[in-house]
């Protein structure tokens, strides 16, 4: 029996969805009061059989931030895939992101050793390679290296790293993945659903940053793999290649009809865009778009080695183009119905 935090998001309900086309049991908590419906509607981008196999995940009300929901929840749990976080670059959000990224990390690992759990699988992020001293050629070697410019996210994920690493020092059989840019269908308002979105309304600037990126179906099958085989006591860096970020927004720009960016936003621009959109936040009272962390990221000139995971799993990426394409294809498409998810 497996069980997923985060399925109300975008890479638990792929998660999900892969474990239920393998015919294999999910149990999948939420807290009360979730919109399940956002993940049946992520089933049906991939399969007309989206209600039946979404009609068979058991659905319970749980929270990482209460263990003892947790303890009750895993009764009969063999494999967990901890998925639920909270990504925010805005430094409003720093309690809430390290409630649920710290602390409810540290309440599943100890949940899964009080009832002897067979495997954890914990989602991170490539924010945790955090080392200002290395910017190329990153992979799982990279350990932490406290800096300025380190962001809440990637502080509170880094914590939640520390709190399986201690698990497995416990005895628990746990995998890290530390996924780049996920990109995948639905969940508009949140994650990357939100750069499809403001994609749309056309946006003339970029960064000259980089980043890598993956397909969510990539991030949920190399889970699945990685604890099927048993890689366990390690971490895999999980992206499919690196990119600058105006290539990633010129091929989104095209997959969605939309002119492509051409105005270079530098530290400058990006710091008076900062004191406009705190202005347009502060009147509006709707969150800040862009932050100090948001432009640190923009221009960071990362790149990641995902050579690890490929000799594990013997797997092969899916192809930015090819995600964008079904990414933007599924964007338009729930525009043209008027879908209340868009």
């Amino acid at each position: 029996m497996n069980l997923i935090t985060g399925a109300t998001g975008l890479v638990g309900a792929h998660v999900a969805l892969q474990l239920l086309q393998q015919n294999k049991s999910v149990v999948a908590i939420k807290r009360n009061g979730s919109d399940v419906s956002k993940t049946k509607k992520l089933f049906s981008y991939y399969t007309s059989d989206a209600d039946n196999l979404f009609n068979k995940i058991t659905w319970l009300d749980a929270d990482v931030c209460d263990i003892y929901s947790l303890l009750d929840a895993l009764e009969g749990i063999e494999t967990v895939y901890h998925c639920a976080g909270f990504v925010s670059f805005n430094s409003n959000d720093h309690k809430q992101m390290h409630r649920i990224n710290s602390e409810g990390t540290a309440n599943m690992v100890n949940a899964c050793l009080e009832k002897n759990i067979k495997a954890l699988c914990y989602v991170s992020s490539i924010a945790t390679l955090q080392n200002p001293d290395i910017t190329k050629n990153i992979d799982e070697s990279v350990y932490w290296k406290s800096s300025p410019t380190a962001s809440d996210y990637a502080i509170s994920k880094y914590n939640g790293e520390r709190e399986v690493w201690r698990g497995i020092e416990e005895g628990l059989n746990a995998v890290i993945v530390n996924p780049g840019i996920i990109l995948g269908p639905g969940f508009w308002n949140q994650s990357s659903g939100k750069l499809i979105k403001t994609t749309f309304k056309g946006n003339p600037f970029y960064t000259n940053g980089s980043s890598a990126t993956i397909d969510a179906k990539d991030v949920a099958a190399c889970m699945i793999q990685l604890v099927e085989n048993k890689q366990f006591s390690q971490r895999f860096v999980l992206i499919e290649n690196n990119y600058s970020f105006k290539e990633i927004l010129t091929q989104l720009h095209k997959a969605l009809g939309k002119k492509e960016p051409t105005i270079e936003a530098g530290k400058i621009l990006l710091t008076i865009g900062k004191w406009f959109d705190g202005i347009r936040s502060f009147i509006s009272g709707k969150e800040q778009l862009i932050t100090q962390e948001t432009i640190t990221a923009g221009l960071d000139k990362n790149s990641y080695n995902n050579n690890r995971v490929k000799l594990a799993l013997n797997y092969q990426f899916i192809p930015l183009q090819e995600t964008v394409k079904f990414v933007c294809a599924a964007y338009l498409n729930d525009i043209q119905k008027g879908s209340k998810y868009n």
